[in-house]
């Protein structure tokens, strides 16, 4: 028989199985609320993957802290190439030419050209202590002496053609040891200034200026002369010629120089600025190419100023871009009573001795700041039969300027000069 519970009983009882479900319930909700939001967010995460597929990516930047960023080496301002000046100077201070004492004689183009006449001067060189020439490239008369490409040259019609093979002369002096000089007259050009007018001197009425001969001179102002003078002068270093002495590099002295207008290159410098000048630009130019520079000079101007002015010549100013200063000393070129002299043309050994001290002593002041040229010489080997007060130059007067050179403390190198190429071998000493 069954047992019948009490309604209390029972109450108890439903009570607790309800319990048990209210209890179960809630772990279970909990669990499945859990799983349903981790799946809410995995659902919705591969969602946001899903929408920016298509977005492009993100740059991103990976800074390593011990290793800083790098920076640009700083920018070294562009060098500036060396002006001419300091070019110059720089050839001077590291100076790789040979330079030569040179004891030499001159040629005009015409006997350059003659074979003979031309074997015997060589021989003459062989057989002496002289081991230098100095050949006109282009002459007084404005000649270019040898077939020369340079183009004013053609446009001119300068060639005239006495040497008909000067690169050939050149190497064959060369392989006797000799030293090659070309003569370049400057700016006495007649040529030049009647086939282009705008280079030459022009008178105040605009004429053009002419000397007591009927010659025209190219301005020493103007710029276009000094580059057709240099041209030239690299046309006769391209061949060989070991150094470019520029002759007549001066202002003519004749009086009616003095109704000239040298025009608006002009305005604000002196002669001596416009030589001066010149001369400085002709070795900026030159000296590069492995040439050496000389200029020819009148002699007076060493101890006269005043000539100097009046031709344009500062012995010293030029000195200083020169490699060589070629005073003309000739006795027969000074007047009476010079350095105590009666008639310096019948001294020369005293005429040459106190000219060349005095060189000697105006060079070394403009060595105190620099590069300086060094002298050398023009001697007298002929005879001024146009003085009144002359004597015939022989073997006697022309060792007699040699040794004046020498005991002035120049250096020993000189140059003879004769217009017509006949030298006085009796006052050579013989080749050692």
């Amino acid at each position: 028989m069954k047992r019948r519970r009490s309604r209390s009983q029972n109450r108890i009882n439903r009570n607790r199985s309800w319990g048990h479900r209210r209890r179960s319930f809630g772990v279970g909700t909990v669990i499945l609320i859990i799983l349903c939001t981790i799946s809410s967010i995995g659902l919705l995460y591969t969602g946001l993957n899903l929408f920016h597929v298509f977005d492009p990516p993100e740059e991103t930047t990976i800074v390593l802290e011990s290793t800083p960023a790098p920076t640009e080496p700083p920018t070294e301002p562009p060098t500036e190439p060396p002006t001419p000046e300091e070019r110059l100077e720089m050839i001077w201070a590291n100076d790789t030419r040979t330079p030569v004492e040179a004891r030499g004689i001159y040629i005009t183009g015409p006997v350059a050209g003659t074979v003979n006449t031309l074997n015997g001067l060589i021989d003459l060189v062989d057989r002496t202590e002289l081991n230098a020439v100095v050949i006109d490239v282009k002459n007084d008369s404005g000649e270019i002496t040898y077939t020369m490409s340079e183009e004013t040259v053609q446009e001119i019609g300068a060639v005239t053609r006495y040497v008909a093979d000067m690169p050939g002369l050149v190497q064959r002096l060369k392989e006797k040891n000799i030293y090659v000089i070309a003569r370049v007259v400057a700016f006495k050009d007649p040529i030049l200034a009647e086939q282009k007018p705008e280079f030459s001197l022009k008178k105040t009425d605009g004429s053009t200026f002419r000397d007591k001969d009927g010659l025209a001179w190219v301005n020493p102002f103007h710029h276009g002369v000094w580059e057709y003078l240099v041209n030239v002068s690299k046309q006769a270093i391209a061949i060989g010629f070991d150094e470019i002495q520029f002759d007549y590099i001066r202002f003519s002295t004749d009086s009616g120089m003095a109704d000239v207008n040298f025009g608006p290159e002009a305005e604000g410098l002196s002669k001596i600025d416009a030589i001066t000048g010149f001369v400085k630009y002709a070795c900026e130019e030159l000296v590069p190419l492995g040439a050496f520079v000389s200029a020819d000079v009148y002699g007076t101007i060493i101890n006269n100023p005043t000539d100097g002015k009046i031709v344009g010549q500062d012995y010293q100013k030029m000195a200083k871009y020169l490699d060589y200063i070629c005073p003309m000393i000739y006795p027969s070129h000074y007047y009476d009573g010079v350095y105590g002299i009666d008639h310096p043309d019948m001294d020369p050994y005293t005429l040459i001795l106190r000219s060349m001290q005095d060189s000697e002593a105006l060079l070394a002041e403009v060595a105190e700041d620099g590069h300086v040229a060094k002298a050398r010489a023009w001697l007298q080997d002929f005879t001024a039969t146009w003085l009144a007060n002359h004597i015939t130059y022989g073997p006697d007067q022309i060792r007699a300027q040699i040794n004046g050179v020498y005991d002035s403390g120049s250096p020993q190198e000189w140059i003879l000069w004769n217009g017509s190429n006949r030298y006085t071998e009796g006052g050579l000493l013989p080749q050692q």
